[in-house]
């Protein structure tokens, strides 16, 4: 993907966006473009080949986005949309016709989303319709926009009782998928490798690590995976909600260009 093997997406996760219940409005939009402006800059400069924009602290999460979380999203991007020397790519929890518009807005190559199955979430009962959100991508003129397909849903049980790798095979084939994500059980918490090796004998697509991939996995992890999205581990201190640490980053990164 993107001209690179062993790809790696930086993940630039906004803080809490107006309308959310976390939103600060004392620090204001300034603070949102700054803040993104600055994990863009040491995503960059730590060597990520793709960068990808979510309100991961808008909690607690909704199943379909507000007007406030678009537009914020949609405007900050376009701010720091100058400095971005990689490809860059949508996620709004859990909206897929949100990140295909934003898509479209922001000139983004990918978005990543929950877009098949059936599931018991903390969100409620979760229900996902792929068909009408291709239909809504074609309406947008969108159809350069790849489509990276979580098929492991984190904070949720999925009710398809099939293993990991019929469903990653039945997706691949029927849902137009451009890259299959297995995901651990929530943000920061990877896969076994076990699970990645079966979804990629039964898929001819790239099959990324979507969780849980840090310095001292991802060699492991990226002997079977075509490449992962790294949120958790670029911040600092680790934390999920931190702002990304560039020797984090430069670390990791060195890892991965060993492999290559």
């Amino acid at each position: 993907m993107f001209g690179k093997t062993k790809t790696i997406v930086g993940m630039a996760h906004f803080p809490p966006l107006p309308g959310s219940p976390l939103y600060d409005d004392t620090l204001g939009i300034d603070y949102l473009i700054d803040r993104i402006a600055n994990d863009v800059n040491n995503l960059q400069e730590g060597g990520v080949d793709a960068i990808m924009f979510c309100n991961e602290n808008d909690r607690p999460y909704k199943l379909d986005a507000n007007y406030a979380t678009a537009a914020t999203m949609g405007f900050v991007i376009g701010k720091v949309s100058k400095d971005l020397k990689v490809p860059h790519g949508i996620d709004v929890l859990w909206d897929p016709f949100a990140a295909i518009a934003l898509a479209k807005a922001t000139k983004a190559q990918f978005v990543r989303e929950i877009l098949t199955g059936v599931y018991v979430s903390d969100m409620g009962f979760w229900n996902t319709s792929v068909g009408e959100v291709y239909r809504y991508k074609k309406l947008l003129d969108a159809n350069g926009v790849k489509v990276f397909f979580n098929i492991s849903a984190e904070f949720a049980y999925s009710l398809d009782r099939r293993p990991i790798e019929e469903i990653a095979k039945s997706v691949a084939f029927s849902s137009l998928a451009d890259v299959i994500l297995v995901s651990g059980p929530m943000t920061g918490a990877p896969p076994n490798i076990e699970m990645i090796e079966r979804v990629k004998k039964n898929v001819s697509v790239p099959v990324f690590v979507n969780t849980g991939v840090n310095e001292n996995n991802v060699e492991d992890l990226l002997k079977v995976a075509d490449g992962a999205i790294v949120g958790t581990y670029f911040k600092k201190d680790g934390i999920t909600w931190n702002p990304v640490d560039k020797e984090r980053v430069l670390r990791l990164m060195d890892k991965v260009n060993k492999l290559r």
